[in-house]
């Protein structure tokens, strides 16, 4: 009977060695190799949107006016200050931009007559390549607005011109936009 006790041990020793180098390879350094086409899709900051949320009620709360610019800042981590036309210039150099709707990046309409100041929205979903919806304040008067839909209607399927779901669940008229502000740094930006 004591010969089985050394068996026994030499049978566990391989599959203990064995479990010990997979341990010692997986947290070894790994090359990375994600690109923008590989990473897991962006979220919502759910903090940073229930600040933005609770903000806009007590402004309400206390008869102040409710703007886009404090709501979009408040949701989304991009920290730019003034008015919403001017934050796709401002965002050049210190936030990364694009013409690509992602999940947490800043929708900046372009100043018009019918916007004058301009707007910004956050993105909450991507829908589709022609489809996202976006959290936002002020569209209607003193309102927030969670999960609007907006299509693309660009001729080029470039984002730059979008309609938003409105009232009586129609899109309104094509607005102007002057593209993404995406939540990441210039500095680490990819």
């Amino acid at each position: 009977m004591r010969l089985a006790r050394p068996i026994r041990a030499k049978a566990l020793r391989l599959p203990l060695l064995c479990a010990a180098l997979l341990l010692t390879a997986a947290c070894g350094a790994q090359r990375n190799t994600e690109t923008l086409s590989t990473m897991s899709a962006p979220q919502l900051k759910p903090g940073l949107l229930d600040y933005a949320i609770s903000e806009a009620r007590s402004l309400r709360a206390t008869g102040a006016r409710v703007w886009c610019v404090p709501f979009a800042r408040n949701a989304s981590g991009v920290e730019i200050r003034g008015n919403a036309n001017t934050w796709w210039n401002s965002a050049s150099g210190t936030y990364a931009r694009g013409r690509t709707p992602q999940v947490g990046a800043v929708m900046a309409f372009s100043g018009t007559r019918q916007l004058p100041m301009g707007h910004v929205a956050v993105v909450s979903k991507v829908v589709s390549d022609r489809e996202i919806e976006i959290n936002h304040a002020n569209w209607h008067r003193n309102q927030i607005s969670l999960g609007m839909s907006v299509i693309d209607v660009s001729d080029k399927n470039d984002w730059s011109v979008v309609k938003v779901l409105s009232q009586s669940n129609a899109y309104g008229r094509p607005y102007p936009i002057d593209g993404f502000i995406y939540p990441t740094p210039v500095s680490t930006a990819i």
